[in-house]
């Protein structure tokens, strides 16, 4: 008899751990996992990790309904210039608009300021005679006899995937659905994507650059999930494979391989999701998301439980925080801010004599110090180590011993002598400046949304993340600090609770008392029914499917728009008045001013779609052993090493009041608070801390 298939696995990959959890509600069983990745084959890790899953719960690879899965392989091939050769056909005349991008200079200071790299050099890109003007109409016929020449050219030139961009495509289709026919005639076998599918909104730079930043990753997504799909039928799983999108929802494995560019963020925006999940649950409506692990640091706002989505993205920035040094592409992600600051950012001094942190990061090869699986400079994670935050007999549950005396050496070597200070002065200094630097980034994600970090609940997750969330917590002034229970693989339950969803887009350009509303109901018509069909794929009821409108708009003359939820029935007659007011609402919360008597534009008109989440949980039940393991000698901001009290966090019952300083050790992270915070367990188990400033020594 074939068994039942309940259970559900999501799989986060990381720069340094692979993190699982396996839930199946039918026999009410949670459970998680953590591995080392393996970088020259990320699916060895999925694949060895599932089965241990599976082992350790008595599941058979038949009672697996779906794998949800986020990958970083679009980023790292972009980051990292991996991809394919692309071939570009644009319209004649336009060729460059990608070497020539916005004509602004991302570093006004620096005279030899290198130039962004293009995805598509300028030997590989041909222009063909077609004209679509800016409302849609054909200005000049598509050139097929042009159009097969130069596709001829670049294959023989030997691209191994093609993009094509014609001017005012996201308006009218239908030269560039001409010329990818064309394209799949001659050559079958060549990867083609258009510009009008990928990103049918206005601005020709960023839609081209969408289309080929699409194309140069596709063969190797393409590729990736084709033997991850193999490797998983191999074993046994014959459920669904489903992908995380960068937007937070989530899609099927076609959408995926016709679209990877939307994935480029998918692994940090489940973690997103998960803390969104979390706010629903404990009743928060402010909410900074942060999620720490081996290579990077997240942050990201958490309103009335739902994150923020912004719908440009900056890949590959040559200097991580300045804008213009990356690729622009028009993709749905979650809003947040990225820091290379992570358990495996490596610590050094510099050629100036001081310490710095990152962005080199030891990762999963060679990792660590206290890994001791080869890595030599000291990290962040052996700074924890080193003060007393981690535990080298319970790391991973007690599978992974740290070698705390190779990282007293390294540090003292490496950091401590040279700079003429205590081990343990150096370990806290490589703590400080990562804090610092996470706090920096928070602080000015915030100002920038004009937000206060001490108004908001901080929810700490991630391996590293509840390691340094008490210190964050202090620098930040936030008074209430959350810590899930299974903090150290949240990312990997985020793809459990995430909503199956189509992120769609459409570009018409017009001022408000002009808009053409029956042209905009087409277009959410078309829309509607492309998502209703995936999800009608995917098995869904179509009853349960949650349709969403909204429109980017502007005041007349504005360079950029913001994007305006659309109200209920707004199309039914063109409620013009509505729209707009609705516009004026969304543009006072934004900058608490609005601007009469300037007429009104909308730009882009977005559709969301989705089906319900699940509702799972981490919380376990409490084990009968004991809450408490002794004490240590913990190091804390502002505080000398102090004795603090250490407890397993599975023994904690519903309702337990413990004051600082205390650590909560669980198989995949630790928690540490100070002497002026109180933690309790609530009904979730989560760890909900309280910081009282008024006897800290310093804080926020």
């Amino acid at each position: 008899m074939t068994p039942m298939r309940t259970a559900r696995i999501g799989v986060d990959i990381g720069g340094t751990f692979t993190d699982l959890v396996l839930h199946d509600e039918a026999r009410g069983i949670t459970h998680t996992g953590k591995r080392l990745t393996t970088p020259e084959a990320p699916s060895r890790a999925i694949i060895e990790g599932i089965g241990r899953l599976l082992a350790e719960t008595g599941t058979e690879p038949e009672q697996i309904s779906a794998i949800v899965h986020g990958t970083t392989l679009v980023t790292n091939t972009v980051l990292e210039r991996t991809g394919a050769r692309v071939g570009l056909i644009a319209t004649d005349g336009l060729t460059d608009q990608i070497e020539m991008g916005r004509e602004t200079r991302y570093d006004t200071d620096n005279l030899f300021q290198p130039a962004v790299p293009v995805i598509v050099p300028r030997d590989l890109r041909r222009g063909v005679i077609e004209r679509i003007l800016a409302d849609g109409t054909v200005h000049t016929p598509l050139d097929v006899a042009m159009l097969e020449a130069q596709l001829r050219s670049l294959v023989d030139a030997g691209v191994e995937a093609l993009a094509i961009a014609f001017m005012n495509a996201y308006r009218n289709p239908e030269h560039e659905l001409r010329a990818k026919a064309v394209a799949e005639r001659l050559f079958p076998n060549l990867p083609v994507t258009i510009s009008s599918a990928v990103a049918p909104e206005i601005r020709e730079y960023e839609r081209t650059n969408t289309a080929c930043v699409n194309a140069y990753v596709q063969p190797r997504v393409r590729g990736y999930l084709d033997r991850l799909t193999e490797e998983l039928a191999a074993m046994g799983f014959a459920g669904d494979l489903s992908i995380m999108l960068s937007s937070g929802g989530v899609t099927t494995i076609e959408e995926a391989k016709a679209f990877p560019v939307r994935l480029i963020e998918s692994g940090p925006a489940a973690g997103a999701i998960a803390a969104a999940h979390i706010a629903r649950k404990i009743g928060e409506d402010h909410l900074i998301s942060f999620d720490m692990g081996g290579t990077t640091a997240k942050m990201c706002l958490i309103e009335n439980a739902t994150p923020h989505v912004k719908h440009d993205f900056e890949a590959g920035r040559l200097e991580r925080f300045k804008q213009g040094s990356g690729l622009p592409l028009k993709v749905a992600v979650v809003d947040m801010i990225e820091i290379s600051g992570g358990g495996g950012s490596i610590a050094a001094v510099d050629k100036l004599g001081l310490m710095k942190v990152g962005p080199r990061s030891a990762s999963s090869v060679p990792g660590p110090v206290a890994y001791g699986l080869g890595g030599t400079e000291p990290t962040v994670t052996d700074a924890d180590l080193l003060l007393g935050y981690l535990n080298p007999e319970f790391f991973l549950g007690g599978e992974m011993a740290l070698r705390l005396d190779d990282v007293r050496s390294a540090i003292a070597e490496r950091l401590a002598d040279p700079l003429g200070m205590r081990g343990a002065d150096a370990a806290a200094g490589i703590q400080g400046i990562v804090n610092e630097s996470m706090a920096a980034a928070t602080r000015m994600h915030l100002a920038e949304k004009g937000k206060d970090p001490r108004d908001y609940t901080m929810l700490a997750f991630g391996g590293a993340g509840p390691v340094h969330a008490y210190a964050l917590a202090r620098l930040l002034g936030v008074r209430r600090l959350v810590v899930p229970m299974g903090a150290g693989v949240i990312s990997a339950f985020g793809f459990l609770v995430a909503a199956p969803a189509v992120n769609d887009s459409r570009g018409y350009f017009e001022r408000l008392e002009r808009v053409d509303w029956q042209h905009v109901s087409g277009l959410y018509g078309e829309m509607e029914a492309r998502a209703r069909n995936m999800f009608a794929a995917m098995g869904a009821r179509a009853d349960d499917i949650q349709i969403e409108y909204a429109a980017d708009m502007r005041y007349s003359g504005q360079g950029f728009e913001i994007t305006v939820p659309l109200p209920e029935n707004c199309l039914e007659g063109g409620r013009t008045d509505a729209v707009r007011e609705a516009f004026q609402t969304r543009y006072r919360q934004l900058f608490n001013r609005s601007v009469e008597n300037i007429p009104v534009e909308a730009v882009n008109w977005r559709l969301s779609a989705s089906l319900p989440a699940q509702d799972i949980s981490l919380a376990h039940n409490v084990r009968d052993e004991p809450a408490e393991r002794g004490t240590r000698d913990v190091t804390f901001p502002g505080h000398g090493p102090v004795p603090a009290r250490v407890y397993n966090r599975y023994a904690l019952q519903h309702g337990v009041r413990i004051e600082g300083p205390a650590v909560f050790e669980e198989r995949e992270s630790s928690f540490i608070i100070g002497p002026e915070a109180v933690a309790e367990v609530d009904e979730h188990a989560n760890l909900v801390v309280t910081i009282d400033y008024a006897n800290a020594a310093h804080g926020g």
